[in-house]
């Protein structure tokens, strides 16, 4: 699969989850109107969807049928969305673009926009026992929900984040910068990739080897974001550029240098490509991805 394929795959995929994100959500015409618009404004406003398509793809990789995953992809990608609108927050890291477009508190205000990351939130778990619930295998449904659930917690993301906000205007040393990078943004990635495998029917081994992948991708994604928050251009990226630095928030380039970054980036995706030896061709979109990560421009 060549870059060219990768792009048709991701527009692709990405298109299938949209198709079904737009029918997952609650209408924007139910009562209260108002705090559904903002969950479907944010949800339907683009986005790479990296997290249901590595969901989808990992069902692929371990020989499943990743269309019997996609409300388990769609419910991930929401879960995304909500941390996105929490994280744009005035109290948080107080932007006003993403994705290309005002942020949510800016278009709604600021208390809808805190309930709509609420409310996605915990619409994302009604989706998901919503799909075990109709599962012949719903014991593998609760184990991805009790997953995520830790990747999303205070173990995971939530911890992330308070240790992010933690560290503003500090200097801190490459472990605690890489346990927020890990728990943050890679946490998220992994479960991802761990609910694809473990939903499409994979060994102990396979998932084990996708785990690995998983781990090296995730922090990759999230060093790779670091340098385009120095570098990027910020129509193509779809967000303010230079917020960490204008937020003093640790980032690699600021700990290590630019240098010392990029070849930690290349070493990750090396890693990960390297976890995927076990498998066949139907791992080559997430080879692709792995590769991709150091070339995307957002």
């Amino acid at each position: 699969m060549n870059s060219l394929d990768l792009k048709e795959y991701l527009a692709q995929k990405g298109k299938y989850v949209e198709e079904n994100l737009n029918n997952i959500l609650v209408s924007k015409e139910i009562y209260p109107k108002e705090i559904h618009e903002a969950m479907n404004y944010s949800v339907m406003a683009g986005g790479k969807r990296l997290r249901p398509i590595l969901c989808l793809a990992a069902a692929d990789a371990v020989g499943g049928n990743s269309e019997e995953l996609i409300d388990v992809a769609c419910a991930l990608e929401i879960i995304h969305t909500y941390s996105l609108i929490h994280d744009d927050l005035p109290c948080m890291d107080n932007d006003d673009l993403r994705r290309g477009k005002p942020t949510n508190h800016i278009v709604f205000g600021e208390a809808i926009a805190l309930l709509a990351g609420d409310g996605l939130l915990t619409y994302a778990f009604e989706v998901l026992s919503k799909a075990g619930l109709k599962s012949n295998n719903a014991e593998n449904y609760l184990r991805v929900i009790h997953e995520i659930s830790g990747a999303v917690g205070t173990m995971g993301m939530i911890g992330g984040q308070v240790v992010d906000i933690q560290s503003e205007n500090m200097e801190i040393d490459l472990k605690t910068l890489e346990y927020i990078h890990k728990c943050k943004t890679a946490a998220l990635i992994k479960t991802s990739v761990r609910a694809g495998a473990i939903l499409g029917g994979g060994t102990k081994e396979q998932i084990d080897a996708l785990t690995t992948y998983a781990e090296n991708l995730g922090l990759a994604f999230q060093i790779t974001d670091d340098l385009l928050d120095v570098f990027g251009d910020e129509t193509i990226v779809g967000k303010n550029i230079g917020s960490d630095d204008k937020n003093n928030k640790a980032t690699f380039p600021k700990l290590l240098g630019i240098d010392k970054t990029k070849e930690i980036a290349q070493a990750t995706v090396e890693q990960a490509i390297d976890a995927l030896k076990m498998f066949d061709t139907n791992s080559a979109p997430l080879k692709e991805l792995a590769k991709y990560l150091l070339v995307r421009k957002n």
